[in-house]
């Protein structure tokens, strides 16, 4: 095992290193796969099931775990469970409480061709990683994101499972994919360093830095595809399983796209009418969930629209990104 520092990251490595090899003439494909953690076990779930992934012999991946936490204290659990089931793995202690700073230490680290980001209480189904990079390789896709399918114990309400409210996938604007999210994608790394893109550490609390970081990967030409069976699974905390979180998601959501909108607004005039655009889709989000009380997930789905848009209009105003982790 080797230690080295690198500024405020320690690195330790040298776990099950990978081999070299091709199939059919052709070259490997290399991902680095990287999960961020934070004060979670589960993170022993997330790489026992990018263990069972299927293809190992076709792609040839590492993983790279950035513990956020003050301490390293994922390190032994990280470490021993990447022994047990022969991983080639990297620990990284990235300490600053910050996810963008955790994201931003594994994008220095990495090397592979293909970068890919899950979150640590995430499990990624057995093909996941074969379907991504397929995904990647068929449309020459800068990016390629997959679902994110919640799962919901049973004690949760039923309007919440009925919604689906938690499960991640694109939003397509005209045909296209505008930005992304970092609990299921793959990303072109040549990309990434041409176009110097990180992960902005001021927005590392807020939450909405990796909606920032894919819209600026397609301010740079990079376009962004989707793997409709790249599936990752991922269950939902007590503390995440009510309407007050949902609010609280979306509002800092639309303060992300708010702060897009202002800086391409052409001055306070046009400032002024995405305002007036953001608070009008609010009220009438907000009518609409008044107006359809008795069927909940409606009502709900209408509310948490109405603060999303409430969190465009603030951020137009300049009210800063509320602290969301």
């Amino acid at each position: 095992m080797t230690r080295r520092g690198l500024g405020a990251l320690t690195v330790i490595e040298s776990i099950s290193p990978r081999s070299s090899g091709s199939v059919a003439g052709a070259a490997i494909p290399e991902v680095d796969i990287c999960v961020c953690t934070y004060h979670r076990p589960a993170v022993a779930d997330a790489l026992a099931a990018l263990a069972g992934q299927d293809g190992r012999d076709a792609i040839r991946f590492r993983i790279i775990v950035a513990d956020n936490a003050q301490d390293p204290e994922a390190q032994s659990l990280v470490t021993g469970v990447a022994r047990n089931l022969g991983l080639d793995l990297l620990y990284l202690h990235a300490p600053a409480n910050n996810i963008s700073v955790a994201r931003n230490a594994c994008l220095e680290t990495a090397t592979a061709d293909w970068i890919a980001f899950l979150d640590d209480d995430e499990r990624a189904e057995s093909g996941w990683l074969r379907a991504i990079i397929a995904e990647a390789e068929r449309g020459s896709w800068d990016a390629v994101l997959g679902p994110v399918q919640a799962v919901y114990p049973s004690s949760v309400p039923r309007w919440l499972k009925s919604g689906d409210f938690h499960s991640t996938r694109p939003v397509f604007v005209h045909g296209r994919i505008e930005t992304g999210y970092t609990g299921n994608v793959v990303i072109r790394r040549s990309r990434i360093e041409g176009a110097k893109l990180r992960f902005k550490p001021e927005l590392g609390r807020s939450g909405g830095e990796d909606v920032d970081f894919f819209y600026r990967l397609r301010d740079a030409g990079g376009r962004i595809g989707f793997a409709a069976d790249a599936l990752a699974v991922e269950t939902v905390p007590p503390q995440r399983a009510n309407l007050s979180w949902l609010l609280k998601r979306a509002f800092r959501a639309g303060q992300t796209h708010g702060a897009r909108l202002a800086n391409k607004s052409s001055g306070p005039a046009g400032r002024a009418a995405n305002f007036c655009l953001a608070s009008a889709k609010a009220g009438a989000c907000a009518v609409s969930a008044a107006a359809c009380l008795p069927a909940v997930v409606r009502r709900n789905g209408f509310l948490t629209r109405s603060a999303l848009h409430c969190g465009v209009a603030a951020r137009l105003i300049g009210i800063s990104e509320i602290k969301f982790y």
